[in-house]
């Protein structure tokens, strides 16, 4: 099947990373138990997109560290629809158990829906989350949200946004956590980077988040991935 050049497709979107590109920046990895919590941004939920693998940014993610250590275990109880509080109830649990060293937790998406959402509590909520993820003395990832998630219900939403991830960006920061900044990324100028409801990446912006996990992860490993 051939496609235009001016249409891009996994293998040549520059965002992105081949399989054994993504797994030679990682070799050598230690983690061995990937644990992801938190909603459907952490579950990687999210349209088809022409030309890209359908499948989200962490089962990639997960996929790539298999290649890097066949053996590894991997949990995912991320949950559509599921706020700060939501996970600390229903997911911290199985993971502590799990016993993860590579965890990723959720950048609070969900708990800014709210008519009036208190910032304070959000960053207190947030803040018990990392220290239980801590806890369990694995590596912690995250990452903020992209500009081009967008609930125009709300007119103050960019307000919003940028509020939450700056509390992200300081309780990484404290927690020692890998953080992907995705709110200035340029493929939030891609016009084919939302899913239908207009909130998450579509498999093309899955395909750049999971790329730009590994070489946040690599950049940990003191790796750089060519330019």
């Amino acid at each position: 099947m051939s496609h235009s050049p001016h249409v891009l497709i996994e293998e040549s979107d520059p965002f992105c990373l081949g399989p054994v590109e993504a797994a030679t920046l990682l070799a050598g990895a230690p983690w061995r138990r990937y644990a992801v919590i938190g909603d459907s941004l952490s579950a990687g939920t999210g349209d088809a997109s022409p030309g890209y693998l359908d499948q989200g940014w962490s089962d990639r993610l997960a996929g790539i560290l298999r290649r890097v250590r066949p053996e590894l275990a991997y949990l995912n109880t991320a949950e559509i629809g599921a706020t700060t509080a939501r996970t600390l109830d229903a997911q911290l649990h199985p993971v502590i158990e799990f016993r993860p060293d590579l965890l990723h937790v959720p950048s609070g998406a969900n708990d800014i829906l709210r008519r009036h959402p208190d910032f304070g509590e959000i960053e207190a909520m947030l803040r018990r989350m990392y220290e239980l993820a801590a806890g369990t003395g694995a590596l912690l990832t995250t990452f903020t949200l992209g500009r081009a998630f967008v609930v125009a219900v709300f007119p103050d939403w960019h307000e919003r946004v940028t509020t939450l991830n700056g509390i992200v960006r300081r309780l990484a920061a404290e927690y020692d956590a890998v953080v992907v900044d995705m709110w200035d990324h340029p493929v939030n100028d891609r016009d084919t980077l939302l899913s239908a409801d207009r909130i998450h990446f579509s498999a093309s912006g899955q395909a750049v988040m999971a790329a730009e996990m590994v070489k946040a992860l690599a950049s940990r490993l003191g790796r750089t991935a060519p330019a």
